[in-house]
């Protein structure tokens, strides 16, 4: 399992700060997978996993849904047939937070699961 996978997801407040692009070039190493991506204006992280069928999508997704609860740290998630496309940003600071990658990291090991 990744080493970011086991650190908790702390709480992010409006004043944290954004991660630098030293940190964003480190961080984004340790989830190769993941993009980062502007999406209306804000630098987000990117992944779609492909499945063999929607239920198995769906199923995806809503083991996802379970851990942003447990976390408190929700993405954005688009499920359909065979595919589900994640994205990861912390709502508050309008872009990417150390929290992001931690949970896109958790969001890999759901595949090990």
């Amino acid at each position: 399992m990744n080493e970011l996978a086991k650190q908790p997801c702390e709480a992010c407040r409006a004043d944290a700060p954004k991660v630098s692009n030293e940190e964003l070039a480190e961080l984004i190493r340790m989830i190769p997978e993941w993009q980062p991506v502007v999406i209306d204006g804000i630098l987000q992280l990117k992944r779609v996993f492909t499945f063999k069928n929607f239920k198995q999508a769906m199923a995806f997704s809503n083991r996802l849904a379970d851990l942003a609860e447990a976390e408190g740290h929700h993405p954005g998630i688009f499920t359909e047939w065979g595919k589900v496309t994640i994205t990861w940003w912390s709502h508050s600071i309008k872009g990417l937070h150390r929290n992001d990658f931690i949970m896109a990291a958790k969001t890999d090991a759901l595949l090990e699961a």
